[in-house]
């Protein structure tokens, strides 16, 4: 949604199959009547199975399959890459971003929905298990061809990392050796928006984790990154400045 209201055209593919959600998230679940199954069995053109937003109309959304049906076995990646080159060749043009929402673990959904990608955003929390998780899928990806790959830190707690009960972004990059594309702050906002599928970031007055995301939304259109920096107590002596970058 950030890169649609920068203008962008936006498709957004929900290739968690089994536990598909975004249409839930964007508030669009009552409109789903067609999906990318009804498309590749020749049912309904692209187009139709695409549901485009109506508060951003350069954000569409297209669902693998829907909910409590089951995939046919000869869906995998061939088929997912046939949809992302037919989106590429529609004639209202190629959209500018086509994100693929991958479900979680390493298996055969996730190498289904990694491989039309020529680009991974992995998003991690800072705690061991996140963590070792995001290392094993950032060697699958490479090992797929896939090396453009970003981080993004999330449900960041600043207090808990000065109580070193929690890692703080510069270990998790050290730990996994990304760029950082973005550093999304624990938010209660959050919940409220995915409840209600309200985007965070059409919330106003913006929120701190809608600001992130928007931060890192930009980075990811720029090809930037951003740099953890370590947070330390300063000297007694030092007492006027509360805080200084290491």
């Amino acid at each position: 949604m950030c890169l649609a209201r920068l203008n962008f055209k936006v498709v957004a593919i929900d290739a968690d199959v089994g536990l598909r959600n975004l249409d839930l998230l964007l508030g669009l679940e009552n409109r789903v009547n067609y999906t990318a199954m009804e498309v590749l069995n020749g049912e309904c053109r692209l187009d139709q199975a695409l549901i485009r937003d109506k508060r951003w109309t350069n954000f569409e959304l297209l669902c693998i399959n829907k909910p409590r049906y089951k995939m046919p076995l000869g869906f995998g990646g061939k088929a997912l890459t046939w949809l992302v080159d037919a989106l590429k060749k529609r004639p209202e043009g190629s959209p500018d971003f086509i994100l693929i929402d991958c479900p979680a673990g390493i298996d055969a959904g996730f190498i289904t929905a990694i491989t039309p990608a020529n680009e991974a955003v992995l998003v991690t929390t800072p705690d061991i298990t996140s963590l070792r998780d995001a290392d094993r899928v950032t060697g699958l990806l490479e090992c797929d061809g896939i090396k453009d790959i970003k981080m993004v830190v999330n449900r960041v707690r600043s207090d808990m990392i000065k109580g070193e009960d929690m890692m703080s972004v510069l270990d998790v990059q050290e730990m996994l050796g990304l760029p950082l594309l973005g550093v999304i702050p624990e938010d209660s906002e959050v919940i409220k928006s995915t409840n209600r599928g309200y985007p965070l970031v059409l919330k106003k007055p913006p929120t701190l984790a809608g600001l992130a995301l928007e931060q890192a939304a930009w980075r990811l259109v720029e090809q930037d990154s951003m740099k953890a920096v370590l947070i330390e107590e300063a000297p007694a002596k030092r007492s006027f400045l509360p805080f200084m970058g290491g």
